[in-house]
């Protein structure tokens, strides 16, 4: 087992607190976007040494790929850490966005090697040959845009905002051409209308969203205010806020808003067009760093490449239930062969149990998912092993106990666990007095497979 200390990507869109908060440390006073855990080649966790020496976790892995991933995981996945975990706290809106699959993400990364972009090139769109399926579990109330909605709800989004602009406008123009799209149904249209509001100049979003401003202070009636039109509208203000004029605003409202309430998790595949507003959570996903944007950001988007990656099908969001097993194992299994995430919970084997959420409810849904005092908490949890993993220590220190030894994680930190260590117990670590410091909380992760008896 191996302590880690792991890289922190500061994007402008990160919170300047809520990593540091969560993880028990100063803020650097910076934005803090994600924290990354693993052994991605670009930003590879560092493994910290008794002495003091650290080595890259990418490196070791690569020397010695069987004794740390075990045989089955170092044969399937080319000798690589197939999974990668983050802490991701979004203080403003990241990128409208898009994953490519396996096949798309070999095609393009060996053809612009080919080519000779660099692989630190702003305009490189393949950072390596790895497709990007994604997890995320909510620390605390979390916003997503997430997959295209039901063309119904978008065509009465965009028939209120045509309604709004100068009649005759090219602003109007292009939004009953959108709306007329919609009302048509089918793939086909939709891909017409996303594209044609990818491609919308910047005076006519601005146009769109000052009408959509004047629209909900002059118009909006309390029966819209509080349903989707409202909603919309609240959706446009918050973007064009961000980025006033990017075609992002208006590509928004073909999307499903979700607000994740603590302890809800989602999921996406490849091809899943989504933008991440706002929220802690903790994100899982094959390790790629292969992003497409379409919009909200000043980087790189290439209209061409996300177009032949995008799905273009409304689909309700993928929303991912925990499973239990007999072992108070809380499991988060989406359909993907490469991770799969465990929380873990561990209480003061000499407190009783209690009934009350961390906001003083008792619906066991309080406004962040960190535990105060859960019912009946064990005080140790056994670690789903699939090959290697990856802890990481929330809201207080933890052992990691197997056969061969036994690894102090103190709260914020992280740990690396070979295929070889097992079995794999966490318990919570004990005081001068042999007490913990309330309810632990911990998330594992490990290659995807099948789950114990539940």
């Amino acid at each position: 087992m191996h302590l880690l200390d792991n890289p922190l990507r500061p994007y402008a869109w990160g919170s300047r607190h809520a990593i540091a908060d969560l993880l028990g440390r100063e803020p650097s006073g910076g934005p803090e976007a994600e924290l990354w855990v693993g052994a991605h080649p670009d930003s590879p966790s560092q493994v910290v040494r008794p002495d003091g020496t650290r080595h890259s976790l990418h490196d070791l892995i690569e020397q010695d790929p069987r004794s740390l991933l075990g045989d089955d995981v170092a044969d399937r996945y080319e000798g690589r850490l197939p999974f990668l975990l983050k802490v991701l706290a979004a203080g403003s809106a990241l990128s409208l966005q898009v994953h490519p699959s396996l096949e798309q993400a070999v095609a393009g990364f060996d053809a612009e090697e080919a080519a000779g972009i660099p692989q630190n090139a702003p305009n490189r769109n393949y950072r390596d040959r790895n497709h990007k399926p994604e997890l995320l579990y909510a620390l605390a109330p979390f916003e997503t845009l997430c997959g295209f909605r039901p063309l119904p709800e978008s065509v009465g989004i965009f028939s209120v905002l045509a309604s709004a602009v100068e009649p005759g406008s090219a602003s109007h123009e292009l939004l009953d051409a959108v709306s007329a799209l919609l009302a048509s149904g089918g793939e086909d249209a939709l891909r017409s209308a996303f594209t044609m509001l990818l491609g919308a100049p910047q005076e006519i979003v601005q146009d769109v969203e000052h009408a959509a401003a004047r629209r909900a202070v002059d118009t909006v009636s309390p029966a819209e205010a509080a349903g989707s039109v409202g909603r919309d509208l609240g959706t446009i203000a918050e973007l064009s806020g961000q980025y006033p004029g990017d075609p992002g605003v208006l590509v928004a409202l073909l999307l499903n808003r979700v607000s994740l309430r603590p302890g809800e998790a989602l999921y996406l595949p490849a091809g899943k067009i989504h933008a991440y507003l706002s929220g802690l959570g903790i994100e899982v996903m094959a390790s790629s760093d292969n992003v497409l944007r379409g919009g909200l950001t000043p980087k790189h988007v290439d209209t061409e490449e996300l177009l032949s990656t995008v799905a273009f099908e409304p689909h309700a969001p993928r929303s991912l239930a925990a499973e239990y097993t007999l072992l108070d194992q809380e499991l988060y299994r989406p359909p993907f062969d490469e991770f799969q995430l465990q929380r873990i919970v561990l209480g003061d084997p000499a407190a009783g149990p209690s009934e009350t959420s961390a906001d003083g409810s008792d619906d066991g849904r309080p406004d962040s998912a960190l535990p105060a005092a859960e019912s009946m908490t064990p005080a140790h949890v056994p670690v789903v092993q699939n090959g290697p993993v990856v802890v990481l220590a929330v809201s207080g220190p933890i052992l990691l106990d197997t056969p061969n030894s036994t690894l102090l994680v103190p709260r914020g930190g992280s740990a690396f666990v070979a295929a070889s260590e097992a079995p794999l117990v966490v318990r919570p670590a004990a005081d001068a007095h042999g007490g913990t410091d309330g309810p632990v909380l911990a998330f594992a992760v490990t290659v995807g497979g099948k789950a114990p008896a539940l």
